[in-house]
């Protein structure tokens, strides 16, 4: 009689999946035979009507908009907090009893090294990420004992179109031309001389969605090319 027995493939949820970290993050996922829900809006009722339930979420979906505070618009600082903390937490909030009854389950929001410093003209964003780390934490306490564990992962400047237009935003912003950008503020305090591959952050979200990762919950993830070293 063979040891081998079935098993049902997880379901892993995926936001802001269209490039960069979600892409890569789903085709990681993807790879592993899991079954990923690739989407933007209502991924937690699709997941339950296509799959039954929740196993993986990570919570990806992000914008960008670069102005000083004084010239903030409120809506566009109500729609990054909506979409990058109000949001994680209500697709956490939906997943918890899928992951609850089947007593393991993996939130994994991705945040930012914006979610450990901050930077000029990114109020909304960075109150966001360093939001999402509190939200992560609670995540991680309440899920303890459900065998649902909950971490984030803070990455530097990462190869995606999100970083494009940042580029761009922040060359306007400190009258630069976009090369000085990288290099004199995108990467001033690296020590890694470079820009990440979103491979790189999707070798770390499989990590974190494993079973050899079930002791680690609660904690922030720094991909910052020893940004925060210092």
């Amino acid at each position: 009689m063979s040891s081998e027995k079935a098993v049902t493939p997880r379901v892993a949820v995926v936001t802001g999946t269209s490039s960069g970290i979600g892409e890569a993050v789903v085709k990681h996922f993807c790879e592993q035979g899991f079954q990923v829900l690739a989407v933007d809006f209502n991924p937690i009722a699709d997941a339950v009507k296509r799959f039954g339930g929740v196993d993986i979420l990570v919570n990806n979906a992000g914008i960008q908009h670069v102005a000083s505070i004084e010239t903030f618009p409120e809506e566009k600082w109500r729609q990054i907090i909506d979409l990058m903390l109000t949001a994680p937490f209500l697709l956490t909030q939906a997943a918890w009893p899928h992951m609850r009854k089947k007593g393991w389950g993996r939130v994994i929001n991705i945040a930012s090294v914006h979610a450990q410093v901050a930077s000029p003209g990114k109020a909304a964003y960075i109150s966001a990420k360093h939001g999402m780390i509190g939200l992560t934490k609670t995540a991680a306490l309440e899920g303890g004992e459900q065998g649902i564990t909950a971490n984030t992962i803070c990455p530097a400047y990462v190869k995606t179109p999100l970083v494009d237009n940042q580029i761009a935003d922040q060359a306007k912003l400190h009258g630069m031309d976009e090369q000085e950008v990288i290099e004199k503020i995108m990467l001033k305090n690296a020590a890694v001389k470079r820009l990440i591959e979103p491979s790189e952050v999707a070798q770390l979200v499989a990590y974190l969605a494993s079973d050899a990762a079930g002791a680690v919950t609660g904690a922030s993830w720094n991909i910052d090319l020893g940004w925060t070293a210092q």
